[in-house]
């Protein structure tokens, strides 16, 4: 079955891996699921095109795909013969059979038939091999990897009453190579306390590690595969962000992250266990004491080697970490909306415009504290304030039609200008429809009508329409159209004395005073 072709997010993700990172081929492979061979080949064409990162991250999905020349279907070629991995791992155990060898059989076997190379060969084996389940100890470069992970056990919070109001939820953090430990306490395991816990332990040390190592939480993994893990659109900006990547341990393999286990078990040994007896009333007093008692842990000396974790942090970890970027990172969410008819998205029970054009396109809202930004095709395409009025309305003139844009510019005082200028007929039968209906905007539409009749008829006949309008007692758009399609505008009257037209006295009709 042919796979399905690579998204324009996921190969830029691979060229900022390469190129801001400094990633392995390899390294990048088991961070996005990209093949090995697949990688080094979106690396080469986009090397053949002359492109860096700072050339591809402005770029939107089209342009970037124009840039590379991508053909529109790259799995056009024909199946290879499958290794039979099992007998290849059987047969290596015996005395003198190398992976040449066998490949070279695994060709004489299949000839006439399409098979892979021996270098893929080779990568193929070592990939399943890889799956099996076997123990090794990992050796961990400085500065590369931040294990994380939260603590099993929870600390009550307690209210005014002497009542638990929550229980905080405890984020553990430990660079591999130093095993210094970060603590803090939030509210809860969602994607803003994980990403918040990340934060503060880039901050606690100073710097950004290459490689971040979670669990496979929910909160940041939309796709918790255990081959093909993919991150959710915040955890992809997060660490963008921080030009770091996130590889999440498999799913029930502690091992992937036993660093993280065993500075878990020491938190709850030596932080939460002393703290059982304290009694807390806010986030911030618990953190305050989860401080310092992890301070205490860094300077405490390790049992079998020499120093401390603070010690060898200084030596090793803290030279080799990224500098952090000047801005600390605004935990955003995403949402995916389609711009309705009327060129507004809904948010959050609020209404954000986009530009015209967009509507019935599906688009991305990013969602911060105080802002709301569509995205459309990698780009930015508005920016609003954010807005907490449950079915108001955030609209940009710029994003209007240019009739919608005219209609809104008409205003009261604009359209009883406008009736003055024809006459005081004209002026008096817009004074009537603004005055007389529930919402002076209700009669915009009837007073824009007589606009488009002195268009129609000209200035003079639409007065002398208005005129005989009043005199019969009818001062409405449908009147004055129904004099002007009978010519009746045009007979001799006897001159009338034109007052402000006001309305008979009945219980059923309101006024304008009703609404002062």
């Amino acid at each position: 079955m042919p796979a399905h072709r690579m998204s324009m997010r996921k190969l830029k993700e691979v060229l900022r891996l390469k190129w801001v990172c400094g990633l392995s081929h390899r390294q990048i492979s088991r961070a996005t699921g990209i093949s090995v061979g697949a990688v080094s080949a979106y690396a080469a064409r986009a090397s053949a095109a002359n492109l860096d990162w700072a050339s591809v991250e402005p770029l939107a999905d089209d342009e970037l795909e124009a840039k590379l020349r991508l053909p529109a279907d790259q799995n056009t070629q024909a199946r290879r013969v499958e290794l039979d991995y099992a007998f290849v791992h059987r047969e290596l155990r015996r005395a003198n059979v190398t992976l040449q060898l066998l490949w070279e059989e695994y060709v004489e076997a299949h000839l006439g038939e399409r098979t892979y190379r021996y270098t893929q060969f080779c990568q193929r084996y070592r990939d399943w091999a890889q799956t099996l389940k076997r123990s090794m100890r990992q050796q961990h470069r400085a500065g590369e990897k931040l294990f994380a992970d939260f603590a099993g056990h929870t600390m009550p919070i307690l209210d005014g009453r002497g009542g638990v109001a929550f229980r905080a939820h405890v984020f553990v953090g430990v660079l591999g190579a130093s095993n210094y430990t970060y603590a803090c306490a939030t509210h809860s395991e969602g994607t803003h306390d994980w990403i918040g816990g990340l934060i503060g332990a880039m901050e606690f040390y100073g710097g950004a590690p290459s490689l971040l190592v979670p669990d496979n939480p929910r909160a940041l993994i939309a796709r918790p595969d255990r081959y093909e893990p993919g991150l959710g659109r915040t955890a992809q900006e997060f660490v963008n962000h921080y030009a770091t990547a996130m590889l999440p341990a498999r799913p029930r393999k502690p091992r992937d992250k036993a660093k993280a286990e065993v500075a878990v078990q020491v938190v709850q040994r030596w932080v939460l266990a002393r703290l059982r007896n304290h009694r807390f009333f806010s986030l911030a007093e618990l953190n305050r004491a989860i401080a310092g008692l992890i301070a205490d842990i860094n300077q405490r000396p390790f049992k079998k080697l020499q120093g401390n974790r603070r010690e060898w942090f200084e030596r090793l970890d803290q030279p080799a970490l990224r500098p952090l970027p000047a801005q600390r990172y605004e935990i955003a969410t995403f949402v995916r909306c389609v711009v309705n008819i009327d060129y507004h998205v809904e948010v959050d029970h609020h209404y954000y415009s986009a530009p015209h054009s967009l509507v019935r396109q599906p688009v991305y809202a990013r969602l911060t504290r105080f802002g709301v930004e569509i995205l459309h095709g990698g780009k930015r395409v508005a920016a609003h304030a954010r807005s907490h009025l449950r079915n108001k309305h955030t609209t940009l003139p710029e994003h209007m039609p240019v009739a919608h844009r005219a209609h809104l510019e008409w205003t009261p005082g604009r359209l009883l200008n406008w009736g003055a200028s024809v006459g005081p007929g004209a002026e008096a039968i817009v004074r009537h429809l603004l005055t007389n209906r529930p919402h002076p905007e209700m009669g915009y539409r009837a007073c824009l009508g007589l606009l488009a009749l002195a268009r129609k008829y000209g200035r003079e006949r639409l007065e002398a329409a208005c005129q005989r309008a009043l005199v019969v007692g009818s001062p409405t758009r449908r009147s004055v159209l129904s004099i002007l399609k009978s010519g009746l505008d045009r007979q001799a009257s006897p001159p009338i004395e034109l007052t402000e037209w006001q309305s008979p006295e009945h219980e059923n009709v309101r006024g304008p005073d009703y609404y002062h």
